[in-house]
């Protein structure tokens, strides 16, 4: 859980730079520390639903400053 935490406490533009480089595997990671366990790994064997997951995390870190379980 100390990812998780120190994860939600990045700058808008660490998070944004780090989504968009890694985002199928912080986004996977992220999900199953969550409680997410079936989504993550989903998310990691299809890095991140073959690339619209990680659009639609990266337009909520933009808007929201966090990932949201829209997936």
């Amino acid at each position: 859980m100390e990812f998780v935490k120190a994860f939600d406490k990045l700058n808008v533009i660490v998070k944004f730079i780090l989504t968009f480089f890694f985002g199928w595997f912080i986004g996977g990671i992220y999900r199953i520390l969550k409680g997410r366990v079936i989504w993550g790994i989903l998310w990691l064997l299809t890095v991140g639903l073959c690339g619209i997951g990680i659009l639609i995390d990266l337009i909520t870190v933009i808007l929201h400053n966090k990932y949201k379980f829209l997936l």
